[in-house]
């Protein structure tokens, strides 16, 4: 197994963001919530995401893009051996023909599975919900993907060059969607959910991110207020991110 030097955990907190939103999606409306240097997550917070497939575009793939950008990841033109950070899928309804496509990503469990069978502790949940993998001590075995319902993990199988600071990756590893932890710890959106914000985007703010412990938070709001569904709810691992018009 080869280890990239330089690698930096993924824990590392960042200076928290000061005032309030300079532009949108850029800063959580409550900057607060920005975690000071070296602080630790707070069980007082779970970050989650919801999804409108209502307002999700066939064909758009303006989260995907921007998940890759910036966590610094390439399409080797191989799908068997890509990433698989994020993803849209289609469902279909067999009866009417009905579908949707939506993205699909890490759901951030509440009980998650990849963590009860990790042999060395790699995989773990952080105090406020969010699901990584600490590459040091990563041994590779793939049980945390085989046991993941979501398929929302992937292998490094090969050397990886231009990595991105902020999110430490290597060759034999495991790895997967982080909710974009480093730009969490620092007040801002994950990237799916700002390019999935962004005028230009086909979606029209599909994704929305937020603090599902907070009620008065956007995302709160609105699973209060209509019917949303976890996918495969019935493993009861009380995934964090949401979906509404499935």
């Amino acid at each position: 197994m080869s280890i990239d030097k330089g690698r930096r955990a993924i824990l590392g907190g960042f200076a928290a963001a000061a005032g309030t939103a300079i532009a949108p999606g850029i800063f959580l409306l409550a900057p607060a919530a920005a975690r000071a240097p070296d602080a630790p997550a707070s069980d007082k917070v779970r970050w989650g995401l919801l999804i409108d497939t209502n307002k999700c575009e066939t064909g758009c793939d303006a989260c995907v893009a921007a998940c890759f950008k910036e966590n610094g990841i390439g399409n080797s033109g191989r799908p068997a051996s890509d990433p698989q950070w994020i993803r849209k899928v289609k469902v279909e309804n067999p009866k009417t023909g009905f579908t949707r496509e939506f993205p699909v990503m890490c759901q951030h469990c509440a009980a998650p599975p990849c963590v009860d069978v990790c042999p060395t502790g790699a995989s773990f949940k952080r105090q406020d919900g969010i699901v990584l993998v600490d590459k040091h001590t990563c041994i590779g075995c793939r049980y945390c993907i085989m046991a993941c319902p979501y398929k929302a993990r992937s292998f490094v199988h090969e050397d990886l060059t231009d990595q991105k600071p902020d999110v430490p990756r290597g060759k034999g590893s495991v790895e997967g969607c982080t909710l974009c932890v480093h730009r969490v710890d620092r007040g801002q959106i994950p990237a799916c959910a700002e390019a999935c914000a962004a005028k230009d985007s086909k979606a029209a703010g599909a994704i929305t991110f937020g603090d599902l412990n907070d009620a008065k938070s956007d995302i709160a709001k609105k699973i209060a207020a209509v019917a949303t569904k976890q996918i495969r709810a019935d493993l009861g691992l009380d995934p964090g991110v949401r979906y509404l018009g499935l």
